[in-house]
């Protein structure tokens, strides 16, 4: 824990970062992660920016192997994201699962005509030996993008939820089948345990000159990452240089599950929760002006407290709220708001 903790304005540091040369390492996973990445790519350089992507959410259906976290990030980054929907691609078709409704095959699980090209490949090269992690360089690059996507691991590691009462389910299953719309008790992390940081991982979290946790569920996006050995003894050890952007605005989730899940699973759906949830790892978080009242409460678990908007309505919007995420990482304490 910081010992004393100080609240800032942005207007103090949106102006800091305009051209850095520094490494940049995030965490990330889902809609918000990836928004929030393409404003860092448009404030600094991309091949400056490394993103370690939760893999907790991948799946295998119709035999594909499916990455829906990684898969997000590299559409938008790649500039071929459907932005009104918040993942797939733009100008998606949907013929195929038209095709397989017809026959009664399991459709609730959408797979645009476009997308199923990027399974089909990434299945094709997994079962020919290649890892993960090699995998998603050949696809980022193919695609256009600057930036480095890391696996969190290799190996895998899947999100599994324990219903209120009732019995535990896959990711999916929860958050599309069910619309995640059911009551959690509990939420583990299957072979979390005997899984390994991906190679670059633990290099990326030790050499970066600024370390971000992006707008993600802290449960189910970030979680998994923390949950890979190694990553969260990486992260504690470099507390002082991270900075965490919560997720919940207001009290709830801008998108998905992460408020719902947080007040099931007992941390409360507040900015206060997301910085308990944090604090062995992150000395500064980042919240939005709708919560600028809770700013002394969230002082209080040790933390630096950055106000600022953080709603991400275009590319303008993530561009400035990167610009005060990598400048919040080295705001003086002294900063006032």
């Amino acid at each position: 824990m910081i010992g004393a903790a100080s609240c800032v304005h942005s207007a103090s540091l949106a102006q800091r970062p305009d051209s850095l040369s520094t490494v940049i390492t995030a965490l990330a996973g889902g809609v918000g992660a990836a928004r929030l990445l393409r404003g860092m790519v448009r404030a600094v350089s991309a091949s400056d920016v490394i993103a370690v992507v939760n893999t907790g959410d991948d799946t295998v259906l119709h035999g594909l192997y499916i990455s829906p976290d990684l898969d997000t990030v590299t559409y938008t980054l790649g500039g071929l994201n459907d932005d009104e929907r918040g993942w797939g691609l733009a100008g998606e078709t949907w013929k195929v699962m038209e095709a397989l409704e017809r026959l009664g095959g399991e459709t609730w699980f959408g797979l645009g005509d476009q997308d199923l090209a990027t399974h089909l490949y990434r299945t094709q090269r997994l079962a020919s030996g290649a890892p993960l992690s090699q995998v998603t360089a050949e696809i980022t690059s193919a695609l256009g993008v600057g930036a480095r996507l890391l696996p969190m691991s290799d190996d895998p590691v899947r999100t599994r939820l324990r219903l209120a009462g009732g019995p535990e389910i896959s990711f999916q299953d929860y958050f599309v089948r069910r619309h995640h719309d059911v009551a959690v008790e509990a939420v583990r992390f299957d072979g979390a345990a005997q899984s390994r940081p991906a190679p670059g991982v633990l290099d990326a979290l030790d050499r970066a000159d600024k370390l971000v946790i992006c707008p993600s569920n802290p449960v189910v996006s970030i979680g998994p990452i923390l949950a890979v050995p190694g990553v969260l003894d990486a992260l504690s050890a470099r507390r002082e240089d991270v900075v965490a952007v919560s997720p919940i605005v207001a009290g709830a989730a801008l998108k998905g599950p992460a408020g719902r899940l947080l007040v099931e699973l007992g941390h409360g759906s507040s900015v206060v929760g997301v910085a308990r949830l944090y604090a062995q790892v992150a000395a500064t978080l980042v919240i939005d002006e709708a919560d600028a009242g809770l700013a002394t409460e969230v002082e209080a678990t040790g933390a630096r407290c950055v106000v600022t908007p953080t709603i991400m309505h275009t590319p303008e919007h993530a561009t400035t709220l990167a610009r005060v995420v990598l400048g919040g990482a080295a705001a003086p304490a002294s900063s006032t708001r």
